[in-house]
C-alpha cells in the first residue's frame, strides 16, 4: 500500500459539493467545543476559521483549513463530520447542529491522522522571529 499512512482512506463515494457547502457554516468566530478532543487543554474553545476549502484532485479530496489557532483534534473532527456529510449519511446543515451543540458526542467520527499535514505557520508582527533559521 504505497500511500497507506500518507492519506486518510474512505471507501464510500464522497460528494465534494456537499462537503464544501457544509464547510461554509464553520467560517468565522465560533465555539468549536464540539470539534475538540476530550483531553483538549486549550483555555478557550473560541477560534476563528478564516478559510476552509474542499476540492477534488482526481481520486483525492483535499481540505485546506486556516484558522487563528486549532484545538486538539479539531481538524480531524471537522474532516470526520465533512466526510459523513459527503457520504450522504447526514444533511449539509448537520454541521451547523454539531457546531451549535458544543458537545463532542454529537460530532460523530474522528478522521484518522494520516494525511494531516501542517503546511504553514504565520505569526503576528508582535512575535518577532529571526530572519533565518538558527538551529543546530
Amino acid at each position: 500500500a504505497h500511500l497507506n499512512q500518507e492519506i486518510t482512506w474512505n471507501h464510500r463515494p464522497l460528494d465534494v459539493e456537499r462537503m464544501a457547502q457544509a464547510a461554509q457554516y464553520l467560517l468565522g468566530i465560533h465555539d468549536f467545543s464540539a470539534f475538540r478532543a476530550g483531553q483538549c487543554q486549550a483555555k478557550s474553545p473560541i477560534k476563528e476559521l478564516h478559510h476552509l476549502r474542499v476540492t477534488r484532485h482526481g481520486q483525492m479530496i483535499v481540505l485546506d483549513i486556516r484558522a487563528s489557532a486549532f484545538l486538539h483534534h479539531m481538524v480531524r473532527n471537522i474532516a470526520g463530520v465533512l466526510m459523513t456529510i459527503g457520504s450522504g449519511e447526514r444533511p449539509v446543515e448537520w454541521i451547523k447542529e454539531v457546531l451549535e451543540s458544543r458537545e463532542r458526542r454529537s460530532g460523530g467520527v474522528t478522521a484518522h491522522p494520516y494525511g494531516l499535514y501542517l503546511v504553514q505557520v504565520e505569526y503576528r508582527d508582535e512575535f518577532p522571529l529571526p530572519e533565518r533559521y538558527i538551529g543546530p
